[in-house]
Protein backbone atom coordinates (compact mmCIF):
# COMPACT_ATOMS: atom_id res chain seq x y z
CA UNK A 1 0.00 0.00 0.00
CA UNK A 2 1.39 3.47 -0.94
CA UNK A 3 2.20 6.07 1.69
CA UNK A 4 -0.50 8.37 0.28
CA UNK A 5 -3.12 5.64 0.40
CA UNK A 6 -2.08 4.71 3.96
CA UNK A 7 -2.44 8.34 5.04
CA UNK A 8 -5.86 8.62 3.39
CA UNK A 9 -7.03 5.45 5.17
CA UNK A 10 -5.67 6.73 8.44
CA UNK A 11 -7.46 10.03 8.08
CA UNK A 12 -10.72 8.25 7.25
CA UNK A 13 -10.31 6.15 10.43
CA UNK A 14 -9.69 9.24 12.51
CA UNK A 15 -12.62 11.08 11.00
CA UNK A 16 -14.95 8.13 11.60
CA UNK A 17 -13.86 7.83 15.23
CA UNK A 18 -14.35 11.55 15.79
CA UNK A 19 -17.99 11.46 14.68
CA UNK A 20 -19.30 8.71 16.93
CA UNK A 21 -22.90 9.37 18.09
CA UNK A 22 -23.57 10.82 21.51
CA UNK A 23 -25.52 8.39 23.71
CA UNK A 24 -26.02 9.02 27.43
CA UNK A 25 -23.44 11.74 27.13
CA UNK A 26 -20.26 10.83 25.30
CA UNK A 27 -19.28 8.17 27.80
CA UNK A 28 -22.21 6.07 26.66
CA UNK A 29 -20.94 6.44 23.11
CA UNK A 30 -18.06 4.24 24.13
CA UNK A 31 -20.51 1.80 25.65
CA UNK A 32 -21.84 -1.21 23.84
CA UNK A 33 -20.93 -1.33 20.15
CA UNK A 34 -17.98 -3.67 19.71
CA UNK A 35 -16.24 -5.04 16.66
CA UNK A 36 -15.29 -8.64 16.14
CA UNK A 37 -11.60 -7.79 16.23
CA UNK A 38 -11.92 -6.09 19.62
CA UNK A 39 -11.75 -9.44 21.40
CA UNK A 40 -9.65 -12.55 21.30
CA UNK A 41 -10.54 -15.83 22.90
CA UNK A 42 -7.75 -17.78 24.53
CA UNK A 43 -6.42 -20.36 22.09
CA UNK A 44 -5.63 -22.72 24.93
CA UNK A 45 -8.15 -24.87 26.77
CA UNK A 46 -9.24 -23.63 30.20
CA UNK A 47 -6.44 -24.09 32.74
CA UNK A 48 -6.95 -25.78 36.11
CA UNK A 49 -4.53 -27.24 38.64
CA UNK A 50 -4.38 -30.98 38.10
CA UNK A 51 -5.94 -33.00 40.94
CA UNK A 52 -6.80 -29.89 42.98
CA UNK A 53 -10.14 -29.33 44.66
CA UNK A 54 -12.71 -27.54 42.54
CA UNK A 55 -14.51 -24.49 43.91
CA UNK A 56 -18.21 -23.78 43.37
CA UNK A 57 -17.76 -23.12 39.63
CA UNK A 58 -16.21 -25.43 37.03
CA UNK A 59 -14.47 -22.45 35.43
CA UNK A 60 -14.07 -18.70 35.73
CA UNK A 61 -13.91 -16.55 32.60
CA UNK A 62 -11.42 -13.69 32.95
CA UNK A 63 -11.10 -10.69 30.63
CA UNK A 64 -8.24 -8.21 30.32
CA UNK A 65 -6.28 -6.11 27.82
CA UNK A 66 -2.90 -7.20 26.42
CA UNK A 67 -1.57 -3.94 27.85
CA UNK A 68 1.01 -3.14 30.53
CA UNK A 69 -1.54 -1.22 32.59
CA UNK A 70 -3.15 -4.65 33.06
CA UNK A 71 0.08 -5.99 34.53
CA UNK A 72 -1.67 -7.83 37.37
CA UNK A 73 -3.63 -9.98 34.94
CA UNK A 74 -0.63 -10.52 32.63
CA UNK A 75 1.78 -11.55 35.38
CA UNK A 76 -0.74 -13.50 37.45
CA UNK A 77 -1.72 -15.63 34.47
CA UNK A 78 1.84 -16.09 33.25
CA UNK A 79 3.13 -17.15 36.66
CA UNK A 80 0.16 -19.37 37.52
CA UNK A 81 -0.70 -17.30 40.59
CA UNK A 82 -4.43 -17.26 39.83
CA UNK A 83 -4.47 -20.96 38.97
CA UNK A 84 -2.78 -21.75 42.28
CA UNK A 85 -5.63 -20.12 44.23
CA UNK A 86 -8.41 -21.51 42.05
CA UNK A 87 -7.31 -25.12 42.35
CA UNK A 88 -9.55 -27.35 40.24
CA UNK A 89 -11.63 -24.45 38.94
CA UNK A 90 -10.42 -23.78 35.40
CA UNK A 91 -9.48 -20.37 34.01
CA UNK A 92 -10.66 -19.30 30.58
CA UNK A 93 -9.28 -16.00 29.29
CA UNK A 94 -10.38 -13.47 26.72
CA UNK A 95 -8.48 -10.34 25.69
CA UNK A 96 -9.98 -7.03 24.60
CA UNK A 97 -8.77 -3.90 22.84
CA UNK A 98 -11.54 -1.65 24.17
CA UNK A 99 -13.44 -1.27 27.43
CA UNK A 100 -16.89 -1.13 25.80
CA UNK A 101 -16.52 -4.60 24.29
CA UNK A 102 -15.37 -5.98 27.64
CA UNK A 103 -18.43 -4.52 29.37
CA UNK A 104 -20.59 -6.03 26.64
CA UNK A 105 -18.96 -9.41 27.23
CA UNK A 106 -19.54 -9.14 30.98
CA UNK A 107 -23.20 -8.31 30.43
CA UNK A 108 -23.56 -11.26 28.05
CA UNK A 109 -21.90 -13.69 30.46
CA UNK A 110 -18.92 -14.25 28.15
CA UNK A 111 -16.65 -13.20 31.01
CA UNK A 112 -17.21 -13.21 34.76
CA UNK A 113 -14.35 -11.03 36.01
CA UNK A 114 -12.39 -8.36 34.16
CA UNK A 115 -9.51 -5.96 34.40
CA UNK A 116 -10.71 -2.66 32.93
CA UNK A 117 -10.42 1.12 33.15
CA UNK A 118 -12.58 3.39 35.32
CA UNK A 119 -14.62 5.12 32.60
CA UNK A 120 -16.09 1.89 31.12
CA UNK A 121 -16.76 0.71 34.68
CA UNK A 122 -18.71 3.88 35.45
CA UNK A 123 -20.55 3.72 32.15
CA UNK A 124 -21.44 0.04 32.46
CA UNK A 125 -22.69 0.43 36.01
CA UNK A 126 -24.75 3.53 35.29
CA UNK A 127 -26.23 2.38 31.99
CA UNK A 128 -27.41 -0.88 33.61
CA UNK A 129 -29.06 1.09 36.42
CA UNK A 130 -26.57 -0.34 38.92
CA UNK A 131 -27.31 -4.00 38.11
CA UNK A 132 -24.44 -5.20 35.89
CA UNK A 133 -21.18 -5.05 37.81
CA UNK A 134 -19.26 -4.22 40.96
CA UNK A 135 -15.71 -2.93 41.25
CA UNK A 136 -14.01 -5.37 43.62
CA UNK A 137 -10.37 -4.26 43.62
CA UNK A 138 -7.80 -1.86 42.35
CA UNK A 139 -5.04 -3.00 40.05
CA UNK A 140 -2.88 -0.16 38.69
CA UNK A 141 -2.18 3.55 38.85
CA UNK A 142 -0.30 5.77 36.43
CA UNK A 143 1.02 4.83 33.02
CA UNK A 144 -0.55 7.73 31.07
CA UNK A 145 1.42 10.47 29.32
CA UNK A 146 1.05 13.35 26.90
CA UNK A 147 3.67 12.76 24.18
CA UNK A 148 4.20 15.40 21.48
CA UNK A 149 6.25 16.21 18.41
CA UNK A 150 9.02 18.40 19.91
CA UNK A 151 9.52 20.20 16.60
CA UNK A 152 5.95 21.53 16.76
CA UNK A 153 5.21 21.67 20.48
CA UNK A 154 7.72 22.84 23.07
CA UNK A 155 5.46 23.95 25.94
CA UNK A 156 1.97 23.08 27.14
CA UNK A 157 0.69 26.42 25.81
CA UNK A 158 1.82 25.33 22.34
CA UNK A 159 -0.94 22.69 22.30
CA UNK A 160 -3.44 25.35 21.27
CA UNK A 161 -4.26 24.87 17.59
CA UNK A 162 -2.59 21.44 17.43
CA UNK A 163 -3.95 17.95 16.68
CA UNK A 164 -3.80 15.63 19.69
CA UNK A 165 -5.02 12.02 19.80
CA UNK A 166 -6.82 10.17 22.57
CA UNK A 167 -7.76 6.46 22.37
CA UNK A 168 -11.55 6.72 22.17
CA UNK A 169 -14.41 9.18 22.53
CA UNK A 170 -15.24 9.34 26.23
CA UNK A 171 -12.59 6.84 27.35
CA UNK A 172 -10.50 7.44 30.47
CA UNK A 173 -7.70 9.32 28.70
CA UNK A 174 -10.15 11.32 26.57
CA UNK A 175 -11.94 12.49 29.72
CA UNK A 176 -8.64 13.43 31.37
CA UNK A 177 -7.46 15.43 28.35
CA UNK A 178 -10.77 17.26 27.91
CA UNK A 179 -10.75 18.14 31.60
CA UNK A 180 -7.17 19.44 31.31
CA UNK A 181 -8.17 21.56 28.29
CA UNK A 182 -11.12 23.00 30.23
CA UNK A 183 -8.87 23.89 33.16
CA UNK A 184 -6.63 25.79 30.73
CA UNK A 185 -9.67 27.89 29.83
CA UNK A 186 -9.74 26.57 26.27
CA UNK A 187 -12.87 25.42 24.48
CA UNK A 188 -13.39 22.10 22.68
CA UNK A 189 -16.64 20.52 21.56
CA UNK A 190 -16.51 17.18 23.33
CA UNK A 191 -18.37 15.21 20.69
CA UNK A 192 -16.61 16.45 17.56
CA UNK A 193 -13.24 17.19 19.16
CA UNK A 194 -13.12 20.55 17.40
CA UNK A 195 -12.00 23.71 19.15
CA UNK A 196 -8.92 25.41 20.52
CA UNK A 197 -7.25 21.99 20.37
CA UNK A 198 -8.27 19.40 17.76
CA UNK A 199 -8.90 16.14 19.60
CA UNK A 200 -8.68 13.06 17.36
CA UNK A 201 -9.96 9.72 18.67
CA UNK A 202 -7.71 6.97 17.31
CA UNK A 203 -7.13 3.35 18.31
CA UNK A 204 -3.87 2.95 20.23
CA UNK A 205 -2.71 0.51 17.55
CA UNK A 206 -3.06 3.25 14.92
CA UNK A 207 -1.69 6.20 16.91
CA UNK A 208 2.06 5.59 16.28
CA UNK A 209 1.44 5.48 12.51
CA UNK A 210 -0.69 8.62 12.74
CA UNK A 211 2.16 10.32 14.56
CA UNK A 212 4.76 9.20 12.00
CA UNK A 213 2.60 10.40 9.10
CA UNK A 214 2.08 13.82 10.68
CA UNK A 215 -1.70 13.35 10.93
CA UNK A 216 -1.43 14.17 14.65
CA UNK A 217 1.00 16.33 16.61
CA UNK A 218 0.86 14.30 19.79
CA UNK A 219 -1.29 12.04 21.96
CA UNK A 220 -2.60 11.65 25.52
CA UNK A 221 -2.28 7.87 25.81
CA UNK A 222 -1.57 4.94 28.15
CA UNK A 223 1.49 2.72 28.11
CA UNK A 224 3.01 1.20 26.10
CA UNK A 225 1.64 3.51 23.36
CA UNK A 226 3.26 6.53 25.02
CA UNK A 227 6.70 4.90 24.98
CA UNK A 228 6.15 3.74 21.39
CA UNK A 229 5.66 7.39 20.43
CA UNK A 230 8.82 8.35 22.30
CA UNK A 231 10.70 5.70 20.32
CA UNK A 232 9.47 7.46 17.18
CA UNK A 233 10.99 10.76 18.31
CA UNK A 234 8.19 12.06 20.52
CA UNK A 235 8.78 13.86 23.81
CA UNK A 236 6.88 13.39 27.07
CA UNK A 237 5.44 16.82 27.82
CA UNK A 238 3.24 15.77 30.74
CA UNK A 239 2.91 12.71 32.96
CA UNK A 240 -0.70 12.47 34.19
CA UNK A 241 0.54 11.37 37.61
CA UNK A 242 1.61 14.98 38.18
CA UNK A 243 -2.03 16.12 38.04
CA UNK A 244 -3.25 13.91 40.91
CA UNK A 245 -2.86 14.00 44.71
CA UNK A 246 0.05 11.78 45.77
CA UNK A 247 0.56 11.12 42.04
CA UNK A 248 -1.99 8.29 42.18
CA UNK A 249 -5.12 7.73 40.11
CA UNK A 250 -6.92 4.59 39.02
CA UNK A 251 -6.05 3.46 35.51
CA UNK A 252 -7.14 -0.17 35.94
CA UNK A 253 -9.55 -1.79 38.38
CA UNK A 254 -11.15 -5.23 38.69
CA UNK A 255 -14.87 -5.74 38.02
CA UNK A 256 -17.15 -8.73 38.43
CA UNK A 257 -20.62 -9.51 37.20
CA UNK A 258 -23.06 -9.14 40.08
CA UNK A 259 -24.66 -12.45 39.09
CA UNK A 260 -21.33 -14.29 39.29
CA UNK A 261 -20.39 -12.60 42.56
CA UNK A 262 -23.67 -13.70 44.13
CA UNK A 263 -23.42 -17.27 42.84
CA UNK A 264 -19.69 -17.91 43.34
CA UNK A 265 -18.17 -15.71 46.06
CA UNK A 266 -15.54 -18.39 46.80
CA UNK A 267 -14.28 -18.18 43.21
CA UNK A 268 -14.20 -14.39 43.32
CA UNK A 269 -12.30 -14.51 46.60
CA UNK A 270 -9.77 -16.93 45.09
CA UNK A 271 -9.21 -14.59 42.11
CA UNK A 272 -8.72 -11.69 44.51
CA UNK A 273 -6.16 -13.70 46.52
CA UNK A 274 -4.38 -14.33 43.24
CA UNK A 275 -4.51 -10.62 42.43
CA UNK A 276 -3.17 -9.53 45.83
CA UNK A 277 -0.43 -12.16 45.70
CA UNK A 278 0.47 -11.14 42.15
CA UNK A 279 0.77 -7.48 43.07
CA UNK A 280 3.00 -8.40 46.02
CA UNK A 281 5.18 -10.56 43.75
CA UNK A 282 5.45 -7.78 41.15
CA UNK A 283 6.52 -5.30 43.83
CA UNK A 284 9.12 -7.70 45.25
CA UNK A 285 10.41 -8.87 41.85
CA UNK A 286 10.07 -5.96 39.41
CA UNK A 287 12.51 -7.24 36.78
CA UNK A 288 11.15 -10.80 36.78
CA UNK A 289 7.62 -9.40 36.71
CA UNK A 290 8.42 -7.16 33.76
CA UNK A 291 9.76 -10.16 31.87
CA UNK A 292 6.68 -12.21 32.79
CA UNK A 293 4.34 -9.46 31.59
CA UNK A 294 6.21 -9.24 28.30
CA UNK A 295 6.09 -13.02 27.90
CA UNK A 296 2.32 -12.96 28.35
CA UNK A 297 2.04 -10.09 25.87
CA UNK A 298 3.94 -12.18 23.34
CA UNK A 299 1.60 -15.11 23.99
CA UNK A 300 -1.48 -12.93 23.59
CA UNK A 301 -0.36 -10.79 20.64
CA UNK A 302 2.48 -12.82 19.10
CA UNK A 303 4.77 -9.85 19.65
CA UNK A 304 6.87 -8.89 22.67
CA UNK A 305 7.85 -5.30 23.41
CA UNK A 306 11.48 -4.24 22.78
CA UNK A 307 13.44 -3.00 25.79
CA UNK A 308 13.40 0.64 24.67
CA UNK A 309 9.61 0.60 24.93
CA UNK A 310 9.11 -1.93 27.72
CA UNK A 311 11.49 -0.40 30.27
CA UNK A 312 10.14 3.19 30.45
CA UNK A 313 6.55 2.00 30.16
CA UNK A 314 6.92 -0.46 33.02
CA UNK A 315 8.60 2.13 35.24
CA UNK A 316 5.63 4.48 35.01
CA UNK A 317 3.02 1.98 36.23
CA UNK A 318 2.33 1.13 39.88
CA UNK A 319 0.37 -2.00 40.74
CA UNK A 320 -1.82 -1.80 43.85
CA UNK A 321 -4.80 -3.37 45.57
CA UNK A 322 -6.44 -0.10 46.60
CA UNK A 323 -9.08 0.91 44.02
CA UNK A 324 -8.33 4.60 44.69
CA UNK A 325 -12.06 5.26 44.89
CA UNK A 326 -11.71 9.01 45.36
CA UNK A 327 -10.00 9.28 41.99
CA UNK A 328 -12.87 7.36 40.36
CA UNK A 329 -15.27 9.95 41.75
CA UNK A 330 -13.04 12.72 40.38
CA UNK A 331 -12.93 11.09 36.96
CA UNK A 332 -16.73 10.93 36.89
CA UNK A 333 -16.86 14.60 37.88
CA UNK A 334 -14.42 15.45 35.08
CA UNK A 335 -16.69 13.72 32.56
CA UNK A 336 -19.69 15.67 33.83
CA UNK A 337 -17.74 18.93 33.71
CA UNK A 338 -16.69 18.27 30.12
CA UNK A 339 -20.30 17.63 29.12
CA UNK A 340 -19.66 13.96 28.44
CA UNK A 341 -21.87 12.49 31.13
CA UNK A 342 -24.94 13.31 33.15
CA UNK A 343 -24.27 13.30 36.87
CA UNK A 344 -24.10 9.56 37.68
CA UNK A 345 -25.32 7.80 40.80
CA UNK A 346 -22.34 5.62 41.73
CA UNK A 347 -23.66 4.46 45.10
CA UNK A 348 -22.87 0.77 45.47
CA UNK A 349 -20.45 0.55 42.55
CA UNK A 350 -17.84 -0.93 44.92
CA UNK A 351 -18.03 -4.17 46.87
CA UNK A 352 -14.70 -4.47 48.66
CA UNK A 353 -15.86 -7.04 51.22
CA UNK A 354 -13.92 -9.97 49.78
CA UNK A 355 -10.86 -7.88 48.96
CA UNK A 356 -10.66 -6.60 52.53
CA UNK A 357 -11.09 -10.17 53.80
CA UNK A 358 -8.11 -11.23 51.66
CA UNK A 359 -6.03 -8.20 52.69
CA UNK A 360 -6.73 -8.74 56.39
CA UNK A 361 -5.75 -12.40 56.13
CA UNK A 362 -2.49 -11.32 54.48
CA UNK A 363 -1.77 -8.81 57.24
CA UNK A 364 -2.39 -5.83 54.98
CA UNK A 365 -4.56 -2.78 55.73
CA UNK A 366 -8.13 -2.66 54.47
CA UNK A 367 -9.05 -0.27 51.66
CA UNK A 368 -11.88 2.24 51.41
CA UNK A 369 -14.71 2.74 48.92
CA UNK A 370 -14.97 6.52 49.51
CA UNK A 371 -18.65 6.20 50.44
CA UNK A 372 -19.52 4.28 47.26
CA UNK A 373 -19.50 0.80 48.76
CA UNK A 374 -22.38 -1.62 48.62
CA UNK A 375 -24.67 -1.11 51.60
Amino acid sequence: MSAARTTRSLKRSIAAAATLPLLFGALAACGYGSKSDDTKDSNAAPVASSGAKKLSADEVKIGYFPNLTHATALVGLNQGLFAKELGGTAIKTQTFNAGPSEIEALNAGSIDIGWIGPSPSINGYTKSKSTSLRIISGSASGGVKLVVNPAKIKTLDDLKGKKIATPQLGNTQDVAFLNWIAEKGWKVDAQSGKGDVSVFRTDNKVTPDAYKSGSIDGAWVPEPTASKLVSEGGKVLLDERDLWPDKKFVITNVIVSQKFLSAHPDVVEAVLRGSVNTNAWITANPDKAKAAANAQLKKDTQKALPAEILDPAWASIQVLDDPLAKSLTSEADHAVKAGLLKKPDLAGIYDLTLLNKVLTAAGKPAVDAAGLGRQ
